[in-house]
């Protein structure tokens, strides 16, 4: 029974905790309310009592399920192995089945669903969207602030909307004159509207590697966001789409610049369709080729080192919670920093700490983000370094507005911008 359908499939992780409380000591939540609901074993209780029928899902207790960011932590420094983050989806897929979505994500992920429509919206944003954001002097990249709180914090830092998208950008395929293999390349949302450099960076050290690049234009947004806040329906609506929409342009493998993105691939699709024969199948199908961007390079091709440029950055690399825990990735990106020549990677004291985002997470509890990000950054800061590297846009997104607001200079990178960068200095030498 998936986690999505049932808060009863649940049942044997709740047995498994014994409430000694070593998730205390990793949970960014925790951290910042010292309250007991904000600990897994607080929710965990929360779950036992509703099961029991010693209480019911409300709205205040699917408020008190909101307070994780799924960052995982709690599962790794668990010594009785229990998946919090199995009990958190289920209890927010139960929350939105009693009690029904909020009208605002109702709205959002109604309109993900709606590719043509979301488009549409997304490019009208990107020619007014100079209304609501003003602009930020950045010489590293288009950053901006809303002009007026709508309630998710005035010092929020934003990128601005891409005025073309990453898909529309390039054709479905992508040549190279003798092509390895042929990739298929999901872009999610946050690169294909906002971070479209991460994009055409992936593209360009895929081509560089001599391997064709698929971009299936019907593909859509991966669901996490629907999935995390519950709405199972919409999240399932489009983990078809999206296995559809690659099935039908085939490839050899599938490759992720992002880690949401990547954990839905890997694991979410096959869950939400578990009662799916046919559609479980071919999710099975494209988790077993689909690969992280650093996890690819590394593993599958390897990515060639001849004719790498000198790239001088002092770098510390951040680890995404669904890129590190999720995926297991936390080497890959590594070496390819330690590959490039002039890069010099210093590790921050907690690299696979929290940054705060989450997605929703950090519109939901702006001010719980900002201080979760706060301790980020500060971290950040004592690495004395120019650079941040990470691997998802998300992160990428929360670490430049934490670096803008703490007013240090610090250019905020995918790991496959930074390859991308030495391999044009390489040509041009």
């Amino acid at each position: 029974m998936s986690v999505y359908d049932s808060l009863d499939s649940i049942t044997e992780e709740l047995h498994k905790c014994m409430k000694c409380g070593n998730c205390m000591a990793v949970c960014p939540i925790y951290k910042e309310t010292r309250q007991e609901v904000g600990v897994a074993r607080g929710k965990i209780s929360l779950a036992e009592y509703i099961l029991s029928g010693e209480t019911e899902m409300t709205k205040g207790m699917g408020d008190r399920f909101s307070l994780c960011t799924t960052c995982m932590a709690c599962n790794t420094n668990c010594p009785c192995g229990v998946r919090f983050d199995k009990i958190i989806l289920a209890a927010r897929a139960e929350a939105v089945r009693k009690k029904g979505l909020q009208s605002a994500k109702k709205i959002a992920f109604t309109a993900l669903k709606m590719q043509r429509v979301f488009d549409f919206g997304m490019k009208a944003g990107s020619i007014f969207q100079g209304i609501a954001l003003k602009n930020i002097p950045n010489r590293h990249s288009k950053l901006a602030r809303m002009r007026v709180d709508v309630g998710i914090g005035k010092e929020k830092v934003f990128p601005m909307l891409s005025k073309k998208t990453l898909r529309s950008e390039f054709p479905e395929v992508i040549k190279v004159k003798t092509p390895k293999m042929r990739v298929g390349f999901f872009t999610g949302c946050m690169i294909n509207y906002f971070y479209t450099d991460i994009g055409r960076a992936v593209i360009a050290v895929l081509r560089e590697n001599d391997i064709e690049v698929v971009i299936p234009k019907s593909q859509a947004c991966c669901g996490i966001p629907a999935s995390v806040n519950g709405d199972v329906v919409s999240a399932r609506t489009l983990a078809k789409r999206n296995l559809r929409a690659f099935e039908r342009m085939g490839a050899d493998a599938l490759v992720v610049a992002c880690s949401s993105g990547g954990t839905a691939w890997k694991h979410v699709f096959g869950e939400l369709l578990e009662n799916d024969h046919e559609l479980k199948a071919l999710a099975d199908k494209w988790a077993k080729k689909s690969y992280d961007i650093s996890e690819f390079l590394i593993h599958q091709v390897p990515f060639k080192k001849e004719g790498l440029g000198r790239v001088a950055r002092k770098v510390t690399y951040h680890e995404p919670c669904h890129l590190n825990r999720g995926q297991g990735i936390s080497k890959e990106p590594r070496e390819i920093l330690k590959s490039i020549p002039g890069v010099e990677l210093i590790e921050m004291k907690e690299p696979g700490r929290c940054c705060g985002m989450a997605g929703s997470f950090s519109l939901v509890h702006p001010d719980l983000s900002g201080q979760i990000s706060d301790r980020k950054t500060a971290d950040i800061q004592t690495t004395k370094t120019d650079t941040v590297a990470t691997g998802c846009p998300a992160c990428r997104l929360q670490l430049q507005s934490g670096v803008e607001n703490a007013g240090f200079d610090e250019e905020v990178l995918h790991t496959v911008q930074i390859l991308a960068e030495s391999y044009r200095v390489g040509r041009k030498n």
